[in-house]
């Protein structure tokens, strides 16, 4: 997981390096929609004229003149059409590298590096402890943990990191959506690194969490001397 995430990562950064500076003008698409494929027909929403004061999209033309990912090679049609499917692509929360705008914004960066550096830690000290919620729980250490378990506290636990991990994007793009608030990439980068990090430790719970790997409950060791057992 840290392999690819970090891939795509280090691409995003790289790509506008090998282009001719302008090549990626400021853009502003939608999200989970195609904008830039082409230069008119499918996929080319974004290089029509939207307005300058409209909420989603701009006046491409005029703004740096258009740009469409497929009339580039490979790599770089990857790069982008990744960040045009998932992301809104505004310039004024991305970074322009070599003179390009990069393939995502800066809270989708975030994200990326601390899915990069959950899974990273995730493969230091994630343990398969049979369920998902044990084994998330996991990462932490067992004397911490060991006052949940005696009070079974074990699934609001793995949900509070969770939401601690999420809230801070929430609560800065929520607030931005719904107000005239303007986050700034900093914000964006912090805010979005902890959500990312806090989906690395579920998605590696959940893959990691195998039931296969013992033979009776008694195997699994658990913080507390707790054990499973199958409910009658």
């Amino acid at each position: 997981m840290a392999l690819v995430a970090g891939t795509y990562m280090m691409l995003v950064f790289i790509t506008p390096l090998t282009l001719e500076p302008g090549t990626v003008p400021e853009l502003s698409g939608r999200a989970n929609l195609i904008d830039y494929a082409t230069v008119d027909g499918w996929g080319s929403w974004g290089n029509n004229d939207h307005g300058e004061n409209s909420e989603l999209g701009h006046d491409q033309l005029s703004g740096g003149g258009a740009f469409a990912w497929m009339d580039h090679g490979p790599l770089v049609a990857l790069v982008y059409s990744i960040g045009d499917l998932n992301c809104h692509q505004k310039s004024e929360r991305a970074f322009m590298v070599n003179g390009n705008q990069t393939a995502v914004c800066a809270r989708d960066i975030g994200i990326l590096f601390g899915f990069v550096v959950g899974a990273l830690a995730w493969s230091r000290w994630g343990l398969n402890r049979y369920s998902i919620r044990d084994t998330f729980l996991s990462m932490l250490p067992d004397s911490r943990t060991a006052p949940l378990y005696r009070a079974d506290r074990r699934l609001i636990a793995m949900f509070s990191i969770l939401l601690i991990g999420v809230l801070p994007t929430g609560i800065d793009g929520f607030t931005q959506l719904l107000t005239s608030y303007e986050s700034n990439n900093a914000l964006r980068l912090i805010t979005g690194s902890t959500a990312g990090g806090a989906l690395a430790w579920l998605v590696g719970a959940t893959i990691s969490a195998r039931a296969s790997d013992f033979d009776s409950l008694g195997e699994v060791k658990l913080p507390a001397g707790a054990s499973l057992r199958i409910r009658e």
